[in-house]
Formats: C-alpha cells, structure tokens, sequence
C-alpha cells in the first residue's frame, strides 16, 4: 500500500490550495479515506473523512472552508482548502487503515 501526497506550498491567508494523495496496491472504492494534519509542536489531528459511499465529515474549524473528495477511476482523494487561516499552518497526511503518506507541507503565511 502506498499513499502520496501532493499539493502543499505557502500561500497567503484568504487562498486556496488542493491536495491530492494518489494511492496504489489495494482496493481503493472499498475504503474510508482520511486527511489528517499535524501543527508544529501539536499532535495530529483528523480533518476530513470520506466513506466508500462518498459521506464525509469534517473537524469543526474546517467546516464550510475544506471539502473532502474522491476519484475512483485515479485511485486519489482530494482535499480543497479555501478561507486559508494561519492556523491552518501544518503537514498534511492522507490515511487509509494502519497506513499513513509522508505528509506535504502547508504553510499559510503574508
């Protein structure tokens, strides 16, 4: 199984950016996929699920600014990020079961 994420960078509060994590060497329509972020000095922290029916739930501080979605025919979950926040600040990391990505770095700053 691997995960790899993509996306990160610096922007100004107020942008955008999307993530995306391309996933191979399991059945990727069967599973729940998650987004969790890490802060510096904090502990992870889970930001965004989506089920292998495609319902999703988010953290409260994210809610109406990050959108969670899935590509089945690319094997890749996305995650969109608008409104960015300072606090938003954090490495990234797509998660299936037992198995985590490297993480890309996300880093919103003027």
């Amino acid at each position: 199984v691997q995960l790899v994420e993509s996306g990160g960078g610096l922007v100004q509060p107020g942008g955008s950016l999307r993530l995306s994590c391309a996933t191979s060497g399991f059945t990727f329509s069967q599973y729940s996929m998650n987004w969790y972020r890490q802060p510096p000095g904090m502990h992870r922290e889970l930001v965004a699920r989506i089920t292998s029916e495609g319902g999703t739930t988010y953290t409260d501080s994210v809610k109406g600014r990050f959108t969670i979605a899935r590509e089945n025919a690319k094997n890749t979950v996305y995650l969109q990020m608008n409104s960015l926040k300072p606090e938003d600040t954090a490495v990234y990391y797509c998660n299936v079961a037992s198995t985590w990505g490297k993480g890309t770095l996300v880093t919103v700053s003027s």
